[in-house]
């Protein structure tokens, strides 16, 4: 699903018009850059979190070259689903299986 479709099924289903869908999905999207700047975790009950995990300066190694390079730590965003939305992923895939 592309962001027009979501968009425009997010509309249909909360009765908003769609410019006032749009504003609201990016307000959303901006506040939760603003929480991960501070490194918080936003919790979205139902739904999941989300959360900034770092990730440590590791050595890797070219498999063609043999060269070893360290890769620098990095912020990395993780989402975590809630249980609600695994029981509900769950439930749809035993009815599609």
């Amino acid at each position: 699903m592309n962001n027009k479709e979501f968009i425009s099924r997010l509309a249909e289903k909360t009765n908003f018009n769609k410019n006032d869908v749009q504003e609201y999905v990016k307000d959303f999207a901006d506040f939760l850059g603003n929480v991960l700047e501070d490194n918080d975790t936003l919790t979205i009950p139902n739904f999941g979190n989300f959360e900034i995990k770092k990730k440590k300066e590791r050595i890797v190694v070219n498999p063609a070259t043999k060269q070893r390079m360290l890769v620098p730590p990095k912020l990395s965003l993780n989402f975590k689903p809630g249980l609600a939305l695994k029981e509900k992923l769950k439930y749809h895939d035993q009815n599609n299986a």
